[in-house]
């Protein structure tokens, strides 16, 4: 607990070549999500690196001839008990309006630099079971270089599917004709949000839908085109090798993940998505009631 304490002290406090730290809040809930967690999460053992866990692979320490730890690489933090993990939610719950949502301050640029922001989402069709494709899909996302600035699990509703997917519309009613465009633009929501516009009405339209994805907004120079870039194009068939969509992708709409076309529409669709809404506070006082 004390290498602990002296990393979270050492790497998340203060600023650091002017940059302020950054760290990545994950919930998890579930039958036995602690001990479910803390089995993946495991332990870092010195002479051990066969990879069975989070820090048996990706966690390492060094100690000198005396067998003081020189160096301390945990890769994750997490609490075991359910005591602690209520008392750091809670912590975590306290200062989230001031440290979540998107981090517009945490990174600093080259005077001049084109800085944009761009939102990606990772499609519904990597969380229909338990596998690795989101952080498959992340990770091929970092080999740009652009820093993650916002990050939101979210349930698409049918009303914010159709605003998000509104400028599809006529393109496919021009495409494939009125009747098989609106059918085919309804089958994107529905793919979506989990809800045909046909078929909802009254506040099944605005309430969350049953499909999920992560909503995640990078920052950096150039920021759209590096994404898309490798990203690949709408058809993964098109798509060139260790794109994500060549990877990744099934078809033309289950193709992994979406990517703004412009620094424009980035905006109109983070305001849809509502990345930087504060979400976390609402989900610890469900749990734990109000502090």
């Amino acid at each position: 607990q004390e290498l602990i304490r002296g990393y979270v002290l050492k790497n998340f406090t203060g600023e650091r070549n002017g940059q302020r730290a950054r760290a990545l809040l994950l919930v998890f809930r579930g039958p036995d999500a602690i001990d479910r967690v803390h089995k993946v999460v495991g332990h870092i053992v010195h002479e051990r690196t066969s990879g069975e866990t989070i820090r048996d692979t990706y966690g390492d320490y060094i100690t000198d001839e005396s067998g003081k730890v020189t160096y301390f690489e945990p890769a994750v933090i997490s609490a075991f008990g359910s005591e602690s993990v209520e008392q750091g939610l809670k912590l975590w719950s306290e200062f989230s309006d001031r440290d979540g949502g998107i981090l517009d301050g945490a990174i600093t640029y080259a005077e001049g630099a084109k800085v944009e922001k761009t939102l990606v989402l990772i499609k519904p069709d990597n969380f229909k079971f338990p596998n690795i494709r989101p952080g498959g899909v992340i990770e091929v996302f970092s080999r740009t270089g652009l820093s993650i600035v916002g990050f939101k699990v979210h349930r698409m509703s049918v009303a914010q599917a159709e605003e998000f997917y509104g400028p599809v519309l006529p393109v496919l009613e021009e495409k494939l004709g009125a009747g098989k465009g609106r059918n085919a633009w309804e089958d994107v929501v529905e793919f979506m949000s989990g809800g045909r516009p046909s078929a909802v009405s009254g506040d099944q339209r605005t309430n969350p839908g049953t499909e999920k994805c992560i909503a995640l907004v990078y920052q950096g120079e150039d920021a759209v085109r590096k994404i898309r870039e490798v990203l690949g194009p709408t058809d993964p068939s098109k798509a060139p090798p260790g794109s994500i969509r060549r990877e990744f992708g099934q078809t033309i709409m289950v193709n992994a993940a979406h990517a703004s076309d412009s620094a424009e529409n980035a905006q109109r669709e983070m305001g849809i998505i509502q990345v930087d809404e504060n979400n976390l506070k609402a989900l610890i006082e469900s749990t734990y009631g109000r502090q």
